[in-house]
């Protein structure tokens, strides 16, 4: 663990620069914009950006605040050996189980991949591990907070959102338990020695004394880690929102909204649109709902549930990390259920919706 965040560190600094120059610039064409006279500082589709992408980071702040206390606390004061013992050994129990995981612990998707590569490690069954993989970024109380603010006057937007993850995650993961393999992960190194040691059923000579050897972490110790771990996971996180938020401005302020959907033309192909918008942006489950919400007017509601629930579900960010992880042809397998189940499950629920209006 440690040896993985000394390689991830410059990355992590690149990025962390990159947000704090990004930030600097928007504060500079907001004071321009507000005080500097001329023609082009005070363009009312400038005025539009500006508007459009501080709401988005305004509105999206708290809940990913919330969401990286929570998720460092988890990673630093609870065992995976805990979650595994929660996991049933039946296979419906235990699917079922993983979907409700993500209420009790609600860990963002930019550390899922690596929580779930402990847990199999440790003993969880892979289709228990991919409905978690699917369900834990959406189906938490903190989301489910966000999406129910962002959409105060559409309240069955969120119900849509948490029921579809639902019902994607289970299927997904008894189709996973029936025609999948068990060994999904990428053997490495360390990844062998861990499977030879459990096999063998014992520790390396001498490991249990320079264990007992050892002192326990402080309570200090254990919180400054945890605060490593969430600013770590908020600057992650905080890079793909100012992303996203731009994204938005940029949209709304210069892009008509005749020809946006345009691009998606009708149900079917408006769904296409906004599950691609979510994979691209690969926005935090904690924010993407006001993204999604500053196209009410623009694209349908079954259209922002696709987005919602694909988008966290599988996004370029996450797919990256997964075929680092897993092997390929389990990431093709996963990444085609979530998209073919989102997609019907959306349509559906976008018939429904228009119908109850």
């Amino acid at each position: 663990m440690r040896q993985a965040a000394v390689r991830t560190g410059p990355r992590r600094s690149h990025a962390n620069l990159f947000v704090a120059l990004g930030l600097a610039v928007v504060c500079v064409l907001y004071f321009l914009s507000s005080h500097a006279p001329g023609d082009a500082l005070n363009d009312p589709k400038l005025q539009i950006f500006k508007t459009m992408f501080i709401s988005v980071i305004l509105e999206a702040m708290p809940f990913i605040l919330i969401g990286v206390l929570i998720s460092a606390a988890l990673q630093v004061f609870v065992s995976e050996r805990l979650i595994r013992g929660m996991i049933p050994r039946h296979p419906v129990l235990g699917i079922l189980a993983a979907g409700a995981l993500g209420i009790l612990f609600p860990i963002c998707e930019c550390g899922m991949v690596p929580a779930i590569r402990g847990l199999i490690r440790k003993g969880m069954p892979l289709h228990a591990a991919s409905t978690f993989i699917l369900a834990g970024p959406i189906l938490n109380p903190i989301v489910f907070w966000s999406t129910l603010t962002a959409f105060r006057a559409r309240p069955e937007i969120a119900y849509a959102r948490m029921g579809l993850a639902l019902a994607v995650a289970l299927v997904a993961g008894l189709v996973i338990y029936r025609f999948a393999g068990k060994d999904a992960l990428r053997e490495t190194g360390h990844g062998r020695n861990a499977i030879s040691e459990r096999k063998r059923g014992s520790d390396p000579a001498g490991a249990n004394d320079r264990g007992a050897r050892r002192k326990a972490p402080s309570k200090l110790a254990k919180l400054s880690d945890m605060m490593g771990h969430a600013v770590a996971e908020f600057f992650e996180m905080g890079k793909y929102l100012i992303f996203g938020a731009i994204v938005v401005g940029l949209l709304q302020a210069y892009v008509p909204q005749g020809q946006l959907v345009a691009l998606g033309h009708g149900e079917g192909g408006s769904m296409l649109l906004m599950m691609g918008l979510g994979f691209i942006l690969s926005l935090c489950s904690t924010s993407d709902a006001f993204v999604a919400q500053s196209f009410l007017t623009t694209f349908s509601a079954g259209s922002l549930v696709a987005f919602m629930v694909f988008g966290p579900m599988l996004n370029l960010k996450s797919l990256l990390m997964m075929l680092a992880v897993f092997k390929t042809r389990f990431v093709l397998v996963l990444a085609s259920l979530a998209f073919v189940l989102v997609y019907a499950g959306a349509w559906l629920l976008g018939v429904w919706m228009r119908g109850g209006g």
